[in-house]
């Protein structure tokens, strides 16, 4: 087994996917620090100071405007109401939300990478793991050698989960470096509140607590490693069902897409929260967000992605043990 194991890195690295999906990383988070600091100097004119308590009474100011509108939807305005109100606790509790620094950067970053940007890269990685051995014809002399073959895929699967947790350190490491250029490296230490529940569209703080951003940022990395993990399991299982490389990238894209638009669109569908894609923005749960699907909670999600995952896990070592190569 560890003979394969390196092998198959081997091949990852030879590859060199990892060094594309670095590149890609470094030029979009380059391109966001970039946008977040324009957004930064935007407020400071717009206010004419950098106090954070003045930035968000205006925030909360311009989203009681919003809902004093009338062409927002019901469903929008229970989401613009619980942010008004998780906004003004911390006003009431003094605590600064947007602490300047990469830390904050790389939080913020995290939250909005999960369900979509962290799981394609992962996607980059994952898509031809077994499917390109089937195209060049590798997969036949693999299959000659002494070894069985849920040995060989278990290799491969394991290649996987090891090169799922270098990308998610590298996205952090990069987000941290890049961005601490221009907002500095402290904030590891400073206050972020955490334990918001929606219950009945209505912001419930009873469960809330401070924890030092360095431990929100580990859980908030945990989760994106499950996350893209789960991800990766998806891809890894098309890799083995479809044996075109491009065809299985495009079915999983199609996946995460749709779950990007069905986040925002199945609130009235209830049995849609038993979908994958649905419950992949698991930061949204620490962060106090409302869920896509009122009921849905941390732990179910995790569940729902869990069986999702060793379905897909399965599914690909029945298929590869069983089926014939030609």
């Amino acid at each position: 087994m560890a003979n394969l194991l390196y092998n198959e890195m081997l091949k990852l690295v030879t590859k060199k996917r990892l060094v594309v999906v670095g590149l890609i990383m470094a030029v979009l988070i380059g391109t966001f620090t970039y946008a977040q600091y324009k957004e930064t100097e935007r407020l400071r004119d717009k206010l004419g100071t950098t106090d954070w308590r003045s930035s968000l009474q205006q925030q909360i100011v311009d989203t009681q405007n919003r809902l004093s509108g009338s062409q927002i939807s019901d469903e929008w305005k229970k989401q613009l109401q619980i942010r008004v109100t998780q906004q003004q606790y911390y006003l009431d509790h003094d605590i600064n939300p947007t602490e300047p620094g990469a830390p904050t950067f790389v939080r913020g970053f995290i939250e909005n990478a999960i369900q979509l940007l962290l799981p394609l890269m992962v996607l980059v990685v994952a898509s031809d793991i077994v499917s390109s051995e089937n195209s060049m014809g590798t997969i036949k002399l693999l299959l000659t050698r002494p070894v069985r073959r849920w040995k060989i895929l278990m290799s491969k699967y394991m290649t996987l989960v090891l090169a799922v947790s270098i990308i998610v350190l590298m996205f952090g490491a990069l987000a941290y470096l890049i961005s601490g250029i221009v907002f500095g490296f402290t904030g590891w230490s400073a206050p972020v509140l955490t334990g918001f529940t929606v219950q009945s569209g209505e912001l419930n703080t009873a469960g809330v607590h401070l924890v030092p951003q360095w431990r929100y940022l580990l859980m908030e990395f945990g989760l994106a490693w499950f996350v893209s993990l789960v991800v990766g399991t998806f891809s890894f299982m098309f890799s083995v069902l479809i044996r075109s490389t491009a065809a299985g990238m495009g079915v999983m894209l199609a996946c995460l897409i749709a779950g990007t638009i069905l986040s925002n669109m199945v609130s009235s569908w209830e049995t849609a929260k038993y979908l994958f894609v649905v419950n992949l923005d698991l930061t949204d749960y620490l962060a106090g967000s409302p869920p896509p699907i009122e009921g849905m909670t941390l732990g179910f999600s995790l569940i729902v992605l869990a069986i999702w995952g060793v379905g897909a896990f399965i599914t690909s070592f029945l298929v590869f043990t069983k089926r014939d190569v030609y």
